[in-house]
C-alpha cells in the first residue's frame, strides 16, 4: 500500500473501480478539509505531468512512464472524492425537514 503525503489515507497502488452500483459521478460530494486538500494537490501534480508530457511532445505508447503516474494520479484522485459522502438531493432535504417536524 502506498499513501499520500499529505493525508492518512491508504490508497493501494492499483485501485479499482468503485463499484458502479454505488457510485454516482454526477452527485454532488462533501470532502473534508483534508480530502480536499488532497484532490488539490493531486489535480496540481496530474495537471503539470500532462502539460510536461504535451511540451515534450511525447508519444502515447503503452509503457510510457510518465503517462502511467499520470493514471494512477488520476485513480488516487478518484478514488479520495468517491471516499467522500454524497451530498443528499433536495428531495431527501425535503423529507428529513418534514420526517422532524412530523415527530415533533
Amino acid at each position: 500500500m502506498a499513501a499520500s503525503m499529505t493525508s492518512d489515507f491508504a490508497i493501494p497502488v492499483s485501485t479499482p473501480a468503485p463499484p458502479a452500483a454505488r457510485v454516482q459521478a454526477n452527485r454532488p460530494r462533501r470532502t473534508t478539509p483534508q480530502a480536499g486538500r488532497a484532490l488539490e494537490i493531486l489535480g496540481h501534480a496530474i495537471e503539470y505531468l500532462t502539460d510536461e508530457f504535451v511540451y515534450q511532445g511525447a508519444q502515447t505508447s503503452p509503457g510510457n512512464p510518465q503517462l502511467e503516474a499520470v493514471q494512477l494520479l488520476m485513480a488516487l484522485n478518484r478514488q479520495i472524492y468517491f471516499e467522500c459522502p454524497e451530498s443528499p438531493t433536495l428531495g431527501q432535504r425535503f423529507r428529513s425537514v418534514f420526517h422532524l417536524r412530523a415527530a415533533a
